[in-house]
């Protein structure tokens, strides 16, 4: 029996990588004891996913209600699936660079030391397998701050002529900057995933990703920025912009379009490598644009107000130059822009969302 171990299993990079693997044959063994509640509230449970999940794999789907911090849990699971285990795809985190100045300790935990137990329990039992770690462009801490930014009618953009002009790329330096504390974790974690590849020889893989989006998430105030929006204008909940005038860039990968890179480097492996995998200048929008597809989607008006206050290291602009993925993996391709992904998730959630905001 082949087995993919997938932590995070129930969230949205979790559960998409279940259903993709499970569709390949291998059975998955998720780890998820749904702490994204604890972390934002009752409407960011994942429950009702892992529900989905169970119903429709079956015996494909094994779930673990377990915490990542517990290495002993780790190595139980790990020592009875070894022989088996094919694929670890680690997606668990505390993912609020906001949320982290809460609980500096309970952040760290998860997101450096639970990677490290994983890390651990793949090199005593699968050495063999494939391990992706879902990373997370704050590595780079508020750097891309410093680009030279021009503000447009609509959103901000970098100099035409400039280097990172297709986005930013691995080079970029993660030294000397404001982080967050969830930076902070995140990078520790990145770094660990790297060194397993490089000292020891596991086939690892860090994919720094912008923001994440697709219609299974559970978006939240303070992480899920598409799936949020979508629902505040949805359900005509009061939404706050914080700073840069609104036009601050990000870009959006769909969850599908990740679980596809995560496919390739399963296929064809390499060591400690490291990955900006994003939307790119494919898929990337302002705050000012997102609102307005938002609003033409669903036909209605989004409740907002303007802080000018901006969130603490918050990127203004951040776009990944994803080449150095696409010259490893020159048949993987980006196919879900911001409308595309708005709209899949509008439909998907209209249900649910709706029923809700009854309640």
């Amino acid at each position: 029996m082949s087995i993919a171990i997938i932590t995070g299993s129930a969230g949205l990079i979790g559960s998409e990588a279940t259903r993709h693997f499970a569709s390949l044959g291998l059975t998955v063994v998720g780890i998820d004891n749904d702490m994204r509640r604890e972390f934002f509230g009752d409407s960011a449970s994942t429950r009702w996913q892992q529900q989905q999940l169970s119903a429709e794999l079956g015996d494909k789907y094994q779930h673990v209600d377990g915490d990542i911090r517990d290495g002993m849990l780790l190595k139980n699971i790990f020592a009875e699936y070894s022989h088996g285990i094919e694929l670890v795809v680690h997606t668990a985190a505390q993912p609020s660079h906001d949320w982290s100045a809460q609980d500096p300790i309970k952040d760290f935990t998860v997101n450096a030391n639970g990677t490290l137990n994983l890390l651990e329990s793949t090199r005593e039992y699968c050495s063999d397998a494939v391990f992706i770690f879902t990373s997370t462009n704050k590595v780079y801490g508020d750097t891309p701050n410093r680009l030279p930014l021009l503000e447009q009618d609509s959103r901000w953009e970098i100099d035409p002529t400039h280097t990172y002009s297709n986005g930013i790329r691995e080079d970029m330096s993660i030294d000397n900057c404001l982080h967050s504390l969830f930076g902070a974790s995140k990078v520790a974690a990145d770094i660990l995933v790297q060194e397993y590849g490089k000292y020891f020889g596991l086939k690892t893989a860090s994919f720094r990703c912008g923001c994440l989006s697709g219609p299974n998430h559970s978006g939240t105030q303070l992480h899920g920025f598409l799936a949020y929006l979508m629902k505040c204008t949805m359900t005509e909940t009061p939404y706050t912009v914080f700073g840069y005038d609104r036009k601050q860039v990000r870009d959006n990968i769909h969850s599908y379009d990740l679980i596809q890179a995560f496919d390739h480097f399963y296929r064809q492996p390499r060591s400690g490598e490291v990955y900006n995998l994003g939307g790119g200048r494919f898929s990337n929008c302002s705050m000012l644009e997102a609102i307005k597809m938002c609003e033409e989607i669903t036909g209605k008006t989004l409740q907002y107000s303007y802080a000018d206050e901006n969130r603490l290291g918050d990127h203004i602009w951040y776009i990944s130059d994803v080449s150095k993925f696409q010259h490893h993996y020159p048949c993987w391709r980006l196919t879900k822009n911001i409308r595309t992904t708005l709209t899949e998730i509008f439909k998907f959630n209209t249900g649910r969302w709706q029923e809700v905001s009854v309640k």
